[in-house]
């Protein structure tokens, strides 16, 4: 049974539960859980994540924790008892989990590894907090160190700052809005590290400063590892400050033993010391640790002669140190120990012992020996900070150690009250001894005592070093053989400060001899008292001690004896009469050096100290003592305070009239002395010593009149230091008056009370009267009224001890009130006055509300003549927030609406006024950067607006009233309004608080929305009716839709924790303001119209918030609008053209979703359907729906990382609609442009001139002016017309779209020419000229068409369930485009199958993709049927302007015969329409219409012989019309595809197909087209048949095989078709032998342009008109189709790789009579598909990927990936096929040129230099006429060494006769030869053929060609207009040829052949055959040197040198020749270099 819990109602989650039960919750480890129910080991309840799910879990899977349960039962909340840090730890750590990981994922590594750390840390330390098992201060600790941490990571992470108290976060309902502020700013700057503005604040108002830290060092020796001295050691570490050149601490003292271990065994692991007291100036003083080794043993450490063993003499060892500054950094940072290790190092000089650890600093390497090994002293460190109570506290473990308290020499920067020290620390400086007849000098050790008066050794007042324990004599270290030793040992001297007084310090000297005896003989002595005769200590000073004659035998027992001699010079000088008969002698030439310091609280050096304290001694000098007070120094006074303040009083009592001013003047001096920082301390001992021990019972009276005639004094007097002193000194005087007061009252009842109290009127008159002096003319008076009130607020508290609360608010009042106001006083005064006045708000009087009554008025009345006049801005601030906090504290406590009435009078305006006036200044600042003053800083403007907050928080219903009620106009009003107003909206546009001050941002936004609504009633009430007032109105209404639209209050970004905990808190306040909004609209009535249209922006962006309730309220003002337009003009235009005008920018600033439209639309019909414009109202609302749709998909684009196209798209998409839908004809230009920056960006330029063409077209050729719009200035329509054209053109120029240019070239020359503006003219004939010569020479690859399918609910609208066609990117393939458009939309799914999709598809929440390639059907059919239009013009209209597409797909119709498919073999030809044709102003249009039509069989075949005839008639035409030359591999492998086919099918499978006489039977109806096909076949037999003709007639012989070949078969082929067609056997005799007559040619085509045959493509989409897409038939194996799209490469010269062969699939859909190695339909006449492989880029795709694809490497593609297995024979292809293969492929690798750009790698080489380097430049006149040769790819020039084979061609012979071979030369441009043109004296070497040989390769550098018959191809300078044709020279095989020969020029210096080197821009045109420019060059003056002479190293790339005769012969040229190859090879490269027989 489920029973409701009573205690277990919080837990956390210990285990992961994957609620595998039925109802089972699922929870993660650590979740918490809130428990509801509980039943036999299971509990239900909820996450607190997700509290909206109920579920069951297992018990033993929650740990339980204690909890606070408020509102039991249904609706329970639930908070846990634990540490409100621990809980904010928790959820902090959840919430951070989440954006932890994101980090990761965004690449943020740096702080995601930071952050880890810190959550790491967070875990660790909330782990520590939750044990239970630290103290109070560890755990005060521990949360400083989690709330840093804390608001670190908020920092960082983005969140939200958290304000805290104490490190708890504070309710800000709990405090002031003032003192919130506050906490953000410290909050802040403590996660900055700087200092918290608390902290700032109080010493603003003129609190002391904080007491520094002292830092400690804490020291532990480890070790002396490698000991070797063997001794017993002492060592003494020391704080050394090298600037200062002295020890600054006590040393601290180690013994250790022999093996270097402690000597005192209980020391192991104690060896440690605390140096203490170390201010933060001595920390940044360049401090050393100094450690002294002193070894305790023989006298030299190696000779053990010196001295007998069992003396033991104190000896210097060596020395290390350490600089603190080095390890500072280390030691700071961590809080453990760290280990060091000293070297210790030895002096080479014991005389400079006392300088060592000097040397060693200086790094004098000289003085001192290094030790042999790294080892040493092994210490660790480690820096602690705060008072010696606090590190007590914090590290016992360290006092536990024993740790040696080593203080420094002098007291410490502060000096602690009841540190209680007698030090006197003598440091032996030096001697100077008398050598004393010996040989050598002494060794001197020095023993010294303390002995007290009655000569007694005082025990244990000696102490060598802390560590150690003291002991009674101290022995020096002796110095060998030194007569005058340097010690600077430091001795500290503990003595008890009763036997002070008449001890004396004696030195004893002795030698110690180092013969076998080693005694110690004493030679002398020398002594010093401690303390002089007149009571003061021996002065911190070296003493020069006087040394006196004595030997062992003299006794010392007598002290007096010696004592009474003078032990220094000015003893001496101070005794004169010395007996001269004494024991004692002294040595006149001996001197003994000490210095002492006194380190005392007890013991002073001060000679008037002592005096005053013993001042009755001296009676008729008390005067002068007591002015003598003043010269004591701080230090010595402060010691003995109690004393000195005891002896003040007592001679005040003695003589009050005599001593009286004088006692005073001390006092107040002492009282001063206080007030220094290093005295500040000691303050509580001032306090303690009035409370306690002052016994001054009448000094009041006379420190009252003291002080009263000082006040009355200050108007008279000049100097007035003394005045100020005791204005200053204010504060403790009255705490002795009062105590004073307080005394004689106890002892004598009360008595004069009345006196008391009008002395204390008089002295507040007094203190007025000052206040109230014209300071202005006296700068020293001033200084005593800022003394006054500066100290004026510290005596409240005392007043208040003998006056009631009521009282002491008077004297101030009184006090504050007669300070002048701030017109008459300077700014200084100014400062002053404010701040005692702050200082009186914070004090202890302010906080009873009786005295604030009656202080208030007089502070608000300051404050507001400083606000008045914007003066001191920064402290009122100070001073309101602090009234504001302690009002806010009563408020919880008490009524303060007294208080509260009085600042809403005296301030409320005043402080609008004051923030208007900094806001328009930091305003303004921003916009000119000046010069910053400090008050308009943030900080300024964040503590005001927190005061008005404050105040307007306060005050409740009837302050509204009364404030409302007050005003005497309506224009005071309305002012006042218009005033909050505009400081509201500046709140939220100026973002006065940063972005994470989250809880401040939504206090504010609460308190301006309860304020509001407060103020509405009264707009309400006051300007609605008769006195309407638009501004106050639309004030109102910009304030609540800025309030509306805050970003601190959109709800739907913050996470589910913190959404909750606002709406819990305040409420969605966007839904209030929004109801207050509406109902103020509902009542404007009539005024309506007012706001129509300006509201409707801001309206709409209101109702684009992302909440339901708002939209609901806000959405049905539209109709409102719309209906009182409609009232007023009788239409609603006004309404309509705002709201399309504001959506759309509001929607693209990312406002509105897809529910705002259905709600808009839903909304708005509902309400119109009862108007009665409702047929008006609904079209509109729904025309902006639909808008709403267009632009919210246009912004998912733009927003989104969508891809161009997609952009594209929907840009296109909605500026059609604005347009054509709602004729916003700016918003559609508009567009228009975004339109075409988009398609510039995706360099779509003719894309971008037919979007720009769109605006072009709206204007018109007129001279009206037109204003300024979007980059376009104000201009007339004419220019602005003009300028676009321009522009357009410019674009179509980019496209080289220049078909489309050229009408728009003569739009403006029309224009041009009627405003006779012949420059114009000139410039835009010659553009056009220019691009006629582009269509005719530059290359333009031909794109290919795709139609892609968008099917499914989740594509955007515009695409939704539509079709498109896209016109592809250059070199774009179907797999590529696939892939592209997959990318673009990573959701979908593409379609495997063209059939047209079901509704499944179409309705389903998915997207899919339809992709395949369709062919485009041109319309301008008829210049694609004239024969005499060259190709290139052709290739444009083919692919442009383009609106039909057709898409062919194969399938059999009934049964499938096996025998011969093609019987069945059905096409299904699908016709798509688009809506405009392409290109346009996008790259795809969506489909308009699809048609559908079947092709019989028969029909199929038809169109595919008939496709196949044309193709062999264009190519036979080009050869016989010399169109083509030299190489005929293309016509070659035309004619051995068909043949073969025919042979092997084609022809054959037709006849079987459709000649069958049961076919004929069943088709009676076909009988015509069956008559055409067989005419069709009778006409390819012709054709071949002249083909052949042609063939023989070029072929080469090494080719004869192959012509044999295909004589055979054509016979075979004509043979079985002989008796189908009949008139076969009259075929032309080129098919019966081997040699045909050569005028056997076939002439029914006229010539065809070299232009017509291009690079083909393999997947070239089109072909002449009824050219069919995929050439390859069913009946041919892939090998075929594959084979059928091989790249036959022209004058482009580009290979294609074996990798796209394999990726090529056959469409079935025509079939071919081509057979395993035919050449497909396209070969020819899609002329145009030669751009395609086309290595003659356009400018804009000079990139690497287009270029790899021309360049294909030689090694990856063997043949057998060109012609796989069919081709074989026996596994070797055949000789011809495999030269053919060879040939198609090219052999040439590409070579890559350092020295080329990248652009310029890609740019088409200079048409005059023969170049292939770059791809395809046509301006050779051979390349032109020969290219029929399959050309090498392109190869950038590079120089390469002899020998290097950059082709890899194999060595070679092969057979020339006339044919030179068709290899351009190499450009040279990049160096600095010239082009080398052929030599004329190539001498023959044979007839035969058999040996001569081509020299030079297709990358060499200079091609030596072995005909001399080239023409030299030189071209004028670039031009920018037009394009001279460059004259082209046949290289003629042909007798009938009637092209004379042109001479070659030699002479390199000639002009034009420079000119030639000059790269062109355009790419120039051979000129038809037969036309030859003539040549205009003057023939060369000299005979042309030889190039070897010129260049004597020129070697080509294949090693050869070039050689060269000077003489001009007409022979061949000789050439070196590389080794022969076999017989395939010579084969192979004959076809390679395309040699045709003659």
């Amino acid at each position: 049974m489920w029973s409701p819990t009573e205690e277990e109602k919080y837990g956390v989650v210990i285990c992961s539960f994957r609620g595998t039960v039925p109802q089972g919750l699922v929870l993660e480890l650590g979740e918490t859980v809130q428990i509801l129910e509980k039943c036999e080991g299971w509990y239900r309840g909820v996450s607190i994540k997700k509290p909206s799910v109920k579920g069951i879990f297992p018990a033993n899977y929650i740990h339980l924790k204690k909890a606070i349960v408020s509102n039991r039962g249904q609706y329970e909340t639930v908070v846990p008892l634990e540490d409100s840090v621990v809980t904010e730890v928790t959820a902090t750590l959840q919430e951070w989990a989440v954006l932890w990981k994101q980090l990761y994922v965004k690449h943020k590594v740096d702080l995601f590894y930071k952050l880890r750390h810190v959550m790491n840390e967070l875990i660790d330390l909330r782990r520590q907090l939750l044990s239970g098992h630290l103290t109070q201060d560890q755990v005060r600790e521990v949360k400083r160190h989690l709330t840093v941490r804390l608001d670190w990571g908020n920092e960082h992470l983005g969140l939200d700052l958290v304000p805290r108290k104490d490190f708890e976060v504070v309710d800000s309902d709990q405090i002031s809005v003032s003192d919130l502020y506050k906490m953000h700013l410290s909050s802040r700057h403590s996660v900055q590290q700087s200092t918290s503005q608390v902290d700032t604040i109080r010493q603003r108002h003129g609190e002391a400063c904080r007491m520094p830290v002292p830092h400690h060092f804490f020291l532990s020796l480890k070790s002396f590892t490698y000991n070797t001295i063997g001794e017993d050691t002492d060592v003494f570490f020391s704080l050394y400050d090298v600037r200062e050149g002295k020890q600054i601490s006590e040393r601290f003292m180690v013994r250790l033993n022999k093996n270097g271990g402690p000597r005192n065994p209980e020391k192991i692991d104690r060896m440690c010391a605390l140096f203490t007291d170390l201010s933060s100036k001595d920390m940044k003083r360049d401090l050393y640790i100094v450690a002294h080794v002193i070894r305790i043993g023989r006298m030299l450490l190696n000779d053990s002669k010196k001295g007998p063993p069992h003396l033991h003499y104190r000896r210097p060892y060596g020395c290390a140190v350490l600089s603190i500054m080095d390890v500072l950094q280390s030691i700071s940072e961590i809080k453990e120990e760290k280990d060091f290790v000293l070297k210790v190092y030895t002096c080479n000089n014991e005389n400079e012992w006392c300088q060592i650890h000097e040397n060693i600093i200086r790094k004098s390497s000289t003085k001192y020996t290094a030790p042999s090994s790294n080892y040493g002293l092994i210490i660790s460190l480690q820096l602690l900070r705060g008072d010696m109570e606090q590190i007590r506290r914090e590290n016992p473990m360290i006092f536990n150690r024993g740790v040696a308290v080593t203080r420094k020499l002098g007291f410490p920067d502060v000096i602690m009250p009841g540190d209680i020290r007698n030090d006197l620390y003598l440091t032996l400086e030096k001697g100077d001894f008398e050598r004393g007849g010996k040989s050598v000098q002494k060794n001197i050790e020095v023993t010294m005592y303390v002995l007290y008066a009655d000569g007694e050794i005082l025990k244990d007042c000696i102490s060598l070093g802390s560590g150690e324990p003291s002991r009674s004599a101290y022995h020096s270290f002796v110095l060998y053989h030194n007569n005058s030793p340097r010690w600077g040992e430091v001795v500290k001297l503990p003595i008890p400060i009763d036997r002070f007084r008449g001890s004396h310090l004696r030195f004893e000297f002795r030698h110690c001899s180092t013969k076998d005896k080693g005694e110690k003989k004493l030679f002398g002595f020398a002594f010093t008292p401690l303390m002089r005769d007149d009571g003061t200590t021996l002065s911190d000073d070296i003493h020069e001690l006087y040394v006196y004659k004595c030997d062992e035998n003299s006794t010392f027992n007598n002290h007096a004896l010696y004592l009474g001699l003078p032990c220094c010079k000015e003893d001496y000088n101070g005794c004169p009469n010395i007996p001269s008969s004494l024991i004692f002698q002294r040595s006149t030439k001996e001197t003994f050096s000490v210095s002492t310091q006194l380190s005392s609280t007890k013991l002073t050096q001060n000679v008037d100290l002592l005096a005053l304290l013993k001042w009755k001694a001296y009676p008729d000098r008390v005067m002068d003592i007591l002015g003598r007070l003043r010269h004591v120094s701080g230090e010595e006074i402060v010691k003995f305070l109690q004393d000195i303040l005891d002896t003040l009083f007592v001679v005040l009592d003695d003589n009050t009239e005599k001593y009286g001013l004088l006692v005073f003047q001390s006092l107040v001096f002492i009282i001063n002395l206080l007030r220094d920082s290093k005295y500040f301390h000691f303050r509580p001992v001032m306090d303690t010593y009035i409370q306690k021990h002052f016994a001054g019972a009448l000094a009041y009276k006379e420190l009252i009149r003291c002080l009263k005639w000082y006040m009355d004094r200050s108007a008279e007097l000049v100097r007035q230091d003394h005045i100020q002193e005791a204005m200053r000194a204010l504060e403790y005087l009255f705490k002795f008056i009062v105590q004073s007061r307080i005394l004689y009252s106890r002892a004598t009842c009360g008595m004069e009370e009345e006196q008391f109290r009008s002395s204390i009127q008089e002295l507040f008159q007094s203190i007025r009267f000052v206040l109230s002096l014209d300071s202005r003319s006296s700068e020293t008076l001033i200084f005593t009224q800022a003394a006054l009130l500066n100290s004026f607020p510290a005596i409240f508290d005392e007043l208040l001890q003998m006056f009631t609360v009521q009282e002491v608010a008077e004297f101030v009042r009184g006090t504050l009130g007669s300070m002048p106001s701030t017109v008459h006083i300077g700014q200084s005064m100014d400062v002053v006055k404010l701040q005692s006045i702050a200082r009186t708000v914070d004090s202890r009087l302010f906080s009873f509300s009786e005295s604030r009554r009656i202080l208030l008025p007089v502070v608000l009345h300051h404050i507001h003549l400083h606000l008045r006049q914007q003066k001191e801005l920064l402290i009122c601030s100070g001073i309101l927030s602090s009234i504001f906090s302690i009002i806010k504290t009563s408020s919880l406590e008490g009524d303060v609406v007294e208080e509260v009435e009085m600042m809403v009078e005296s301030l409320l305006d005043v402080l609008l006024q004051t923030l208007l006036t900094i806001m328009s200044k930091s305003q303004s600042q921003e916009a000119v950067r000046g010069q910053r003053c400090p008050q308009c800083t943030a900080e300024i403007t964040g503590e005001y607006v927190s005061c008005l907050l404050s105040l307007l928080r306060q005050m409740s219903d009837t302050h509204f009233q009364h404030l409302l009620d007050n005003f005497q106009s309506k224009d005071e009003l309305k002012e006042f309004l218009l005033k909050i107003f505009c400081v509201f909206r500046n709140l939220m546009k100026m973002s006065v608080f940063p972005r994470d001050w989250m809880v401040m941002r939504l206090l504010t936004s609460n308190i301006i929305v309860t304020t509001v609504q407060y103020l509405s009633s009264a707009l309400h009430k006051n300007f609605t009716e008769t006195d309407f007032d638009f501004k106050v109105w639309n004030s109102y209404f910009s304030l609540a839709v800025l309030f509306i639209n805050q970003p601190s209050l959109q709800l739907e970004n913050a996470t589910p924790p913190k959404r909750k905990k606002i709406l819990d808190k305040y409420g969605d306040m966007r839904v209030m303001m929004a109801y207050e909004l509406f109902s103020m609209w509902q009542n404007l009535g009539e005024h309506k119209i007012h706001f129509i249209p300006g509201m409707i922006g801001p309206f709409l962006g209101v109702t684009l918030v992302p909440q339901p309730e708002v939209r609901n309220i806000m959405i049905p003002i539209f109709h409102d609008m719309m209906d009182w337009e409609q009232r007023k003009n009788g239409n609603f235009k006004q309404v309509e053209a705002e709201l399309i005008d504001k959506l759309d920018s509001l929607v693209s600033e990312g406002k509105g979703d897809e529910n705002y439209r259905e709600l808009f639309s839903l909304l708005l019909l509902e309400k119109i359907e009862q108007e009665t414009w409702r047929e008006t109202g609904i079209s509109f609302v729904t025309s902006v729906t639909r808008l709403m749709e267009r632009l919210l998909d246009y912004r998912d684009c733009m927003k989104g990382d969508e891809t161009e196209n997609k952009k594209i798209g929907c840009t296109v998409n909605l500026m059609n609609f604005y347009k054509s839908e709602i004729n916003k004809e700016e918003m559609y230009i508009r567009y228009i442009h975004k339109l075409c920056d988009m398609h510039l960006q995706a360099e779509n330029y003719t894309e971008a001139a037919f979007t720009l063409l769109l605006y072009c077209e709206l204007l018109q050729w007129e001279d009206r002016p037109l204003r300024e719009f979007l980059h376009y200035p104000s201009q007339s329509e004419w220019q602005r017309k003009e300028g676009l054209c321009r522009k357009i053109i410019h674009y179509f120029n980019k496209g080289k779209s220049w078909e489309f240019g050229i009408p728009l070239c003569r739009e403006l020359a029309i224009q041009y020419e009627s405003l006779y503006d012949y420059q114009s003219l000139s410039w835009i004939r010659k553009m056009e000229a220019t691009y006629y010569d582009n269509i005719m020479e530059q290359q333009r690859l031909e794109p290919e068409f795709f139609r892609v399918g968008f099917y499914g609910r989740k594509f955007p609208f515009f695409l939704r369930n539509k079709e498109y066609v896209c016109r592809g990117h250059d070199y774009e393939r179907l797999e590529a485009f696939q892939q592209r458009m997959l990318s673009e939309f990573p959701q979908a799914i593409a379609m495997q199958h063209p059939n047209h999709p079901d509704d499944s598809i179409l309705q389903c929440d998915a997207q899919y993709l339809q992709i395949y390639a369709v062919t485009p059907i041109p319309d301008n059919i008829d210049v694609l049927q004239m024969d005499r239009v060259p190709d290139r013009i052709k290739s444009f209209y083919r692919v442009n302007n383009i609106r039909k597409f057709r898409y062919d797909r194969p399938f059999h119709k009934g049964p499938k015969d096996k025998e011969n498919e093609f019987k069945s073999l059905w096409i299904e030809r699908t016709t798509l329409t688009l809506t405009h044709s392409l290109p346009g102003i996008s790259r795809w249009f969506e489909v308009e219409r699809r048609e559908l039509v079947e092709v019989s069989p028969l029909e199929n075949a038809i169109q595919v012989v008939e496709n196949k005839n044309q193709e062999l008639r264009t190519l036979i035409s080009q050869y016989q019309h010399k169109q083509m030359h030299g190489n005929i591999n293309l016509l070659s492998m035309c004619l051995n595809g068909v043949i073969d086919a025919a042979v092997n099918g084609g022809i054959a499978r037709y006849q079987e197909a459709f000649f069958d006489k049961d076919y004929i039977t069943k088709h009676p109806g076909d009988a015509e087209k069956i008559t055409q096909l067989k005419e069709l076949m009778q006409e390819q037999v012709h054709v071949l048949g002249v083909g052949l003709a042609v063939h023989e007639k070029f072929v080469h012989p090494e080719m004869r095989p192959l012509h044999k070949k295909l004589i055979d078969q054509f016979q075979m082929m004509r043979s079985s078709l002989y008796h189908e067609l009949p008139g076969l056997d009259k075929l032309s005799p080129a098919c019966s032998g081997s040699s045909t007559p050569r005028s056997n040619v076939l002439v029914s085509h006229g010539p065809m342009s070299p232009e017509s045959i291009k690079l083909v493509h393999r997947h070239s989409p089109l072909n002449m008109l009824g050219s069919v897409r995929h050439s390859s038939s069913s009946l041919s194996s892939h090998t075929s189709s594959e084979t059928g799209n091989l790249v036959i490469l022209t004058d482009s010269s580009v290979g294609e790789t074996a990798e796209d062969m394999y990726h090529m699939q056959a469409s079935p859909s025509t079939s071919s009579l081509s057979s395993t190695h035919s050449a497909p339909s396209q070969m020819i006449n899609s002329a145009p598909s030669s751009a395609r492989g086309s290595p003659s880029l356009p400018d804009k795709y000079r990139h690497s990927r287009e270029m790899m694809m021309l360049l294909p490497a030689h090694r990856d593609r063997p043949s057998s990936a060109m012609y796989p297995a069919a081709i074989m024979e026996n596994g070797q292809p055949p000789n011809f096929q495999r030269a053919l293969i060879q040939q198609m492929i090219g052999p040439c690798k590409p070579c890559s040129d350092p020295n080329l750009s990248v652009a310029e790698k890609a740019v088409p080489a200079a048409p005059s230099s023969w170049s292939l380097d770059s791809g395809s430049r046509e301006a050779l006149p051979f390349l032109s006429a020969h290219a029929g040769g399959t050309l090498a790819p392109p190869v950038p020039p590079r120089s390469l060494p002899h020998g290097h084979y950059s082709l890899h061609f194999d060595a070679f012979h092969h057979q020339l006769s006339d044919a030179p071979p068709a290899l351009p030369a190499r450009t040279l441009r990049k160096s600095p030869l010239h082009p080398i043109p052929a030599s004329p004296t190539s001498p023959q070497s044979g007839l035969d053929g058999s040996n001569s040989t081509l020299s030079g390769s297709a990358s060499s550098g200079v091609s030596s060609l072995s005909e001399s018959n080239f023409g030299h191809s030189s071209e004028p300078p670039p031009r920018t207009d037009t394009m001279d044709s460059v004259p082209s020279q046949a290289w003629n095989t042909d007798e009938d040829l009637e092209t004379p020969y042109l001479p070659v020029r030699y002479s390199l210096s000639e002009p034009d052949v420079l000119e030639s080197l000059k790269s062109q821009p355009c790419r120039s045109h051979s000129a038809p055959t037969g036309v030859i420019p003539q040549d205009t060059m003057d023939p060369p003056a000299l005979p042309p040197k030889p190039y070897h002479s010129r260049l004597p190293n020129m070697e080509n790339e294949e090693g050869m040198m070039i050689e060269d005769d000077d003489k001009h012969r007409p022979l061949h040229r000789k050439v070196s020749q590389p080794v022969s190859g076999g017989k395939e090879e010579q084969a192979r490269v004959a076809w390679e270099h395309g040699i045709s027989e003659q």
